[in-house]
Parts: structure tokens; C-alpha cells; sequence
């Protein structure tokens, strides 16, 4: 399937609204007054399940284009690898904000103390190098091998953030959701290492 560049730069104009969307409707239920008898959770639990979305949307680029030849594809990675960012600094923010209402301290010391906050946080911190290395100018300068290198680190940010997901739902013994995208990313990264190891015994045989 081939798409031109004009085209291509429609879509993102598309995809850059639709992703936009749940932020819009977040904030107009703030606005409304809309959040429920519990609207801390309800930002919370919105912005966290928007991160684990784009996570996903983003990883399924990837077997998207290599499953179907749609090599265009992978141009939209880096801006859905931006939202699942926006929407987790959102996610912290939330927590900062209006859990802690900027208390360093205080936010360190539950970081510490709640196994599944610390994991949370673990894979905020390690989307900050990716969400500032995503620019070509970024690219060019760290190099390509380098670059891949580094962005690799979503393969443990997914899982953590899964882990997170399972934990906070632990307390309401509410896992069909967690199951379901602990699911998604195991397919998605296993898939990622069947090619790689299909790609090393193919080397193997050639050589």
C-alpha cells in the first residue's frame, strides 16, 4: 500500500487531533464538574489507562508494518511515543499535584514506602530520555545505533507500566483490565524477539 507524503501529512493532522481528544474531554469534564464523588481518582485512573493506550498503540507500529508492509507506518511512531508521554507526565502531575500539592519530600517518601507507586514512577522517569531524544535533530546527533539503543528502554518501560496497572487495581481485585493489556504487551514484544531471533538464525545458516 503505497501513501504519498502529502497524504501522510494529513493523517498526522488526523492522528495529532484524535490523540488530543481525551485530554480535551478531560478537561471539559473539570471544567463541567463532571468527575464524580471522587474526582482525584477519576483524573488518576483516566490519564493512567490514556498512558497505557498510547503505550500500546505505539509498540503495535512496529509488527503493524512489518505484518502488513506498510512501511509508511512507522512516520507516526515517534508522535504516539509522545503522547503516551504527555499523557504520563499528566499522570505524575496528578500525583505531584493534587496527591502531595508539590510536597518533594512527602512524594519521595510514598515513592519509597508503595511498591507499586515506585514502579510507576520507574517508568515515568525512564520515558523523560526517550520523549527528549525524539527529535531528528536528536537523532542525527546521538547516531542511529545509539539512538535505537536507548529507545529499547520501552521494552522495560511497557512491562513496568503493566506491573504498575496490576498493582493499583490489586486493592479492588479488579484484573481484567490489567490482564488484558499485560496480554498485548507480551504479544507485542514477543513478537519483536521471535523476528529477532528468526533474523540471527537466518545470519546463521548464510554464514
Amino acid at each position: 500500500m503505497n501513501v504519498s507524503n502529502k497524504q501522510i501529512s494529513q493523517i498526522k493532522v488526523i492522528l495529532f487531533v484524535l490523540s488530543l481528544l481525551p485530554f480535551i474531554r478531560l478537561s471539559s469534564f473539570i471544567f463541567l464538574d463532571k468527575l464524580g464523588a471522587n474526582p482525584l481518582e477519576f483524573i488518576t485512573r483516566n490519564t493512567g489507562d490514556w498512558t497505557l493506550y498510547f503505550l500500546c498503540i505505539t509498540l503495535t507500529m512496529t509488527p503493524l508494518r512489518k505484518l502488513l508492509q506498510w512501511h509508511w507506518l512507522i512516520r507516526f511512531r515517534r508522535m504516539l511515543g509522545l503522547y503516551t508521554f504527555f499523557y504520563a507526565f499528566l499522570h505524575f502531575m496528578t500525583f505531584l499535584w493534587f496527591d502531595h500539592f508539590f510536597d518533594f519530600a512527602e512524594m519521595w517518601t510514598d515513592i519509597l514506602k508503595r511498591p507499586f507507586i515506585t514502579v510507576g514512577f520507574s517508568a515515568f522517569v525512564l520515558l523523560i530520555p526517550l520523549a527528549l531524544t525524539s527529535t531528528n535533530g536528536m537523532i542525527k546527533r546521538m547516531g542511529g545505533k545509539r539512538w535505537q539503543l536507548l529507545h529499547r528502554l520501552v521494552y522495560l518501560i511497557a512491562p513496568l507500566g503493566v506491573l504498575h496497572y496490576f498493582w493499583m487495581k490489586a486493592g479492588k481485585h479488579d484484573f481484567a483490565q490489567p490482564w488484558l493489556f499485560a496480554t498485548i504487551v507480551f504479544v507485542l514484544l514477543g513478537l519483536r524477539l521471535y523476528w529477532r531471533f528468526q533474523s540471527r538464525s537466518q545470519l546463521l545458516v548464510k554464514a
